[in-house]
């Protein structure tokens, strides 16, 4: 089966990113595809280049874990409207509003609304992950 993911929550202060990472890796190992993970609201956080995982004994890079997702083939698709609004812009985001760097991570994509409406319409199933 072909699935598409939804994040809502941001990084380390929601369980939305630990449990979606849960679920994907739990697909994987059962032989489905991930088509795309879209990053939402509070979500588009996990794509900031500038993340310092919190040291506690559990020691989860949640950076790390979306780029080995990544690296296997699913695109990570931050939401542009929401993602500028909290200020993760890629390089042409960063020229167009005159900002001193960009901040998304290379793992990660801005892309619009429709990137999530495509994936939901080709996926058998959608997931949200909400904060």
């Amino acid at each position: 089966m072909i699935y598409a993911l939804a994040v809502h929550g941001a990084p380390y202060s929601s369980n939305a990113a630990a449990h979606a990472l849960g679920f994907a890796d739990a697909l994987l190992a059962r032989g489905h595809q991930i088509e795309r993970v879209f990053f939402f609201h509070e979500g588009v956080y996990q794509g900031l280049n500038s993340h310092v995982p919190p040291q506690t004994r559990y020691n989860v890079n949640l950076a790390t874990r979306w780029k080995s997702l990544s690296e296997g083939g699913t695109e990570l698709a931050i939401c542009i409207a929401s993602g500028i609004k909290r200020g993760v812009v890629d390089a042409t985001e960063q020229a167009r509003y005159d900002l001193p760097s960009d901040t998304l991570s290379n793992t990660f994509e801005l892309v619009g609304l429709g990137q999530l409406i495509g994936a939901i319409a080709t996926a058998d199933r959608y997931v949200e992950f909400p904060a």
